[in-house]
């Protein structure tokens, strides 16, 4: 097994090539390693960009030598789920009809990276399509959970989160039609952040559902999920899902002390009903511990959740049909048997079902502006369990609920919601915390959300990676 890698965190490597310890080169090169001796037992990628990953390395080196410095991200290695476009890279959206495809221009998240001197290592695996929970592609193989290998990573951004807690990479970009960056953060282990809707462009990215998809940040540490998303975030005149005045800016994670004013709602009994033992034991001593940093804990009702989710599910099929509508007349053969399924339910949906839909997601969004005008942030479970067998997992049962029961509703509201580490089951798989703020309140939740990972060292723990 190679050495570890010296440094495991956005902040950690940018402080590291800044005090001359470690170089973009040097870094660069070991993750490629890394990749090379622990991907072939993971499956999180499906195309690694050495060479150029290397001469973007050299020439970061080169100009942060000679105090050309772009900022924090410069020389930093990042990689990109398989639906967002890079220039001159395959973008395969996890379907063997676009094994050929290359991009011909970067998406609008990534020049932003790319332009802030971060470091292209190659893409990530995901469930076809994006259109799936566990990441068991039936084309490129299932992606595996790094602290069990014969475990699901969750999905769709299975691959993000794999690279992540495996330490292939320094950061990556997914994308969240119904948790698909928040359940697979949970089920690895990392910091998974959803932005409020329009928040992040989503040009050049392969869509799913244009109502719901959302683009953010995985990283291991919350602090690097905040630089990620200040450096993605902002209007995109060529997307018509951009919002104007969509930049983020946040100065320091760290709260004024008294938290008292900071106001934590915590759901009532049926969001923790059939919950893993585990998982609830896990949430509920986070909650004991933000309760214990001084934050003020509110009780709060959320009445009929289930009809958002249900809601969310028929806007998501309906799109995801509407967008598939050609392939799935022509090129049926070619699709995954589970994505297929759910994109000819999708067919199914009529405009009657759409409608009443859509009017559902206006009126949770309302309920969820009033819930938000008496508290500051939402915490709850971010998965019901903890991750499954591969081989027990069924993609339509865990596509149906299981996994989405605590995530979709934020994707119909639009709010933005992060996860991140909050404990580990008995047998060593990471169960996550979820944290929801209002609207264009990115600030609040990451606050929150670092104050608790101060307080506790789940985000330290590493897989064990001897296979």
């Amino acid at each position: 097994m190679i050495s570890d890698l010296p440094v495991s965190t956005i902040s950690q490597a940018s402080q590291a090539i800044r005090s001359k310890q470690i170089s973009p080169l040097e870094l660069t090169q070991s993750l490629l390693d890394r990749i090379e001796a622990i991907n072939p037992k993971l499956n999180a990628f499906l195309e690694v960009t050495a060479d150029t990953a290397l001469a973007e390395a050299r020439a970061a080196t080169e100009a942060i030598a000679h105090n050309d410095d772009r900022g924090p991200l410069h020389g930093i290695p990042l990689a990109f789920k398989d639906l967002f476009d890079v220039r001159g890279a395959h973008t395969t959206a996890g379907s063997i009809l676009l094994k050929d495809n290359v991009a011909i221009e970067d998406a609008f998240a990534v020049k932003r990276l790319r332009d802030a001197g971060a470091i292209f290592l190659g893409k990530l695996n995901l469930h076809e399509w994006a259109l799936g929970v566990t990441s068991i592609n039936p084309h490129f193989g299932a992606c595996r959970n790094p602290w069990n290998t014969d475990y699901i990573t969750g999905g769709s951004s299975g691959g993000s989160a794999a690279a992540l807690a495996a330490g292939l990479c320094l950061g990556s970009l997914g994308s969240d039609t119904g948790g698909s960056i928040r359940i697979p953060a949970s089920l690895c282990g990392v910091v998974g952040l959803k932005p409020t809707y329009g928040r992040v462009s989503l040009r050049g990215v392969v869509p799913l559902s244009w109502s719901l998809d959302h683009a953010g940040p995985l990283a291991r540490s919350v602090e690097d999920a905040a630089l990620l998303l200040q450096v993605i975030a902002g209007h995109d005149k060529d997307d018509p899902g951009s919002i104007l005045n969509s930049e983020f800016r946040i100065q320091n994670l760290e709260f004024a002390i008294p938290h008292s004013p900071f106001r934590v709602g915590i759901p009532d009994e049926s969001f923790f009903a059939d919950l893993h033992p585990e998982t609830e034991a896990a949430v509920q001593a986070a909650i004991g511990v933000i309760k214990d940093l001084g934050f003020a804990l509110h009780d709060v009702t959320l009445p009929g959740f289930d009809i958002s989710e249900k809601a969310s599910g028929k806007i998501l099929l309906a799109d995801a049909a509407a967008f598939h509508r050609e392939r799935i007349q022509a090129q049926a053969d070619a699709i995954g048997e589970d994505v297929l399924t759910r994109l000819r339910w999708g067919t199914a949906v009529t405009g009657v079902d759409y409608a009443l839909a859509r009017h559902t997601q206006a009126e949770w969004k309302c309920k969820l502006e009033r819930l938000f005008d008496s508290i500051d942030a939402l915490v709850l479970p971010a998965t019901p369990m903890p991750a499954t067998p591969i081989d027990d997992s069924d993609p339509l049962i865990l596509s149906r609920g299981n996994l989405t029961r605590f995530t979709r509703m934020f994707n119909l509201t639009g709010n933005p919601a992060l996860v991140l580490p909050c404990g580990f089951t008995a047998s060593g798989l990471p169960i996550g915390l979820q944290i929801v703020g209002p609207h264009w309140r990115e600030d609040k939740i990451l606050k929150l959300a670092y104050a608790y990972e101060q307080a506790t060292e789940w985000h330290m723990r590493m897989a064990d990676l001897r296979f």
